[in-house]
């Protein structure tokens, strides 16, 4: 079912086995820049009036100003089913302890008496944080998105998801449940590139085509899951706030051997690709019979599952396939060249062979650690960099909303010690007044 790529007795590089791995068609990708440089263009100039235009276009929906009535967040959640809401607090108190713990510390550090060099973190004033919609509902990526920001110390959060027609121009009302139970009141019914624009640019008060509206505030960092619309309107933005990571339609690989059960190998390259057609499963493995195995069951489990449709156009992608390696080690070279959003690693000795992985937005070791055990209750979080950006940049995490401030105090004293070192280096550079902005002080 899925294509292979056989890669065995090849001795490649790292930038051979980049091109060899499964992925999206790049003129996928230049299109969506072209499209994405004019909304933001679009936004910036008309605010809302291009909002409203924008949600009608691709929502479908007529809206004068996307922001969300207080009513209507409490309301999401007083009817939110007590099944889900007890879902959501237990995702919520195991993303709360986990961001918890990944606080840094603060270091005042003695460099020598009388002189004191810190970093302080702190957190970031404001930040933008998306949700995806369309093909399906996402009230786990609000947890994602707001409790680390929360777990921070952010002090000014707004969250975007796309407005549903049927929902009378509301997003999905389980997302709106999510972002009250979170205490989030700052809602917006805006959805894809125009969301980042927005909350990167900002949208004057009284842009709308009517003359009202009020303003959007700019954010300082932008966060969430998307298309590739989305994550590439991150990707422009990026500079005029920071972002996580160029989270776009997601993926899974699965470094496997003979060992692993082909049922729940193709159950889990099933669960990513009903994502999205543009999602992305692989498969690489040493195995042929393992290979052929999993195949046999994807006919049988595809078959069965909701989203048939979608899921085959995703296997059938050319960002989707089985690539075949002669074992572990050209296994774990060709995984860290793909560095994807989701790995799993289900092998002899899983996690001895997953501590060898440099390059993976999230690592699930084992058979009893699926993506979608991530995707909700872990206690890690979902939101991951995709599209090979996972050997640059990290998962959404709560350093995202931090900064790490340096203090410099130094006496007199402590400062005499250097001066002549400071001295000699401004001059080295040619920058005498550097020097001289230390030598004024004891003349």
């Amino acid at each position: 079912m899925l294509r292979r790529t056989d890669l065995r007795g090849q001795a490649l590089s790292l930038a051979e086995l980049k091109v060899a791995v499964p992925r999206t068609a790049h003129s996928t990708v230049t299109t969506a820049e072209d499209a994405v440089h004019a909304i933001i263009a679009d936004v910036r100039l008309r605010g809302h009036a291009a909002l409203s235009e924008l949600a009608e276009k691709f929502d479908g929906v007529a809206q004068e100003h996307p922001r969300i009535p207080a009513a209507a967040l409490a309301e999401a959640l007083e009817n939110l089913d007590p099944a889900v809401r007890a879902a959501l607090e237990e995702s919520i108190a195991r993303a709360s302890a986990f961001a918890q713990a990944q606080k840094p510390a603060n270091v005042d550090f003695p460099v020598a008496s009388g002189a004191v060099v810190s970093s302080h973190w702190l957190p970031v004033r404001r930040v933008g944080l998306y949700v995806p919609g369309g093909l399906a509902a996402y009230p786990s990526s609000v947890v994602m998105n707001v409790v680390p920001a929360l777990a921070a110390g952010v002090g000014s959060v707004a969250l975007a998801s796309p407005p549903q027609k049927e929902n009378g121009g509301l997003p999905d009302l389980t997302v709106l449940a999510a972002a009250a139970l979170l205490g989030i009141d700052e809602v917006y019914a805006m959805g894809g590139a125009q969301a980042i624009a927005a909350f990167a640019h900002g949208v004057a008060a009284g842009s709308s085509a009517n003359g009202e509206g009020g303003a959007i505030e700019p954010v300082d960092v932008v966060t969430g899951p998307g298309n590739i619309f989305v994550a590439t309107a991150k990707r422009l933005v990026k500079g005029v706030v920071g972002i996580d990571s160029e989270a776009g339609a997601t993926e899974i690989a699965v470094l496997a051997d003979h060992t692993a059960n082909p049922v729940f190998v193709a159950a889990d390259l099933i669960s990513q690709a009903e994502h999205d057609p543009n999602a992305a499963s692989v498969l690489v493995t040493d195995s042929p019979a393992l290979a052929d195995a999993v195949d046999r069951e994807l006919l049988r489990q595809v078959a069965l599952t909701r989203h048939r449709e979608r899921v085959e156009t995703a296997l059938a992608g050319p960002q989707s396939g089985i690539v075949l390696v002669d074992g572990m080690d050209q296994g774990v070279q060709v995984c860290n060249a793909y560095a994807a959003e989701h790995l799993e690693v289900v092998t002899e000795d899983a996690a001895g062979v997953a501590a060898r992985i440099t390059s993976a937005g999230a690592i699930f070791v084992g058979d009893y650690s699926p993506v979608s055990l991530g995707d909700y209750c872990a206690g890690s979080n979902h939101v991951l960099p995709t599209s090979g950006t996972a050997a640059f940049s990290s998962g959404l995490n709560v350093t995202t909303f931090l900064r790490a401030v340096q203090v410099i105090n130094y006496s007199k004293d402590a400062l005499a010690e250097v001066a002549g070192h400071v001295i000699t280096l401004s001059k080295a550079e040619g920058l005498p007044a550097h020097g001289d902005a230390v030598a004024v002080r004891f003349a």
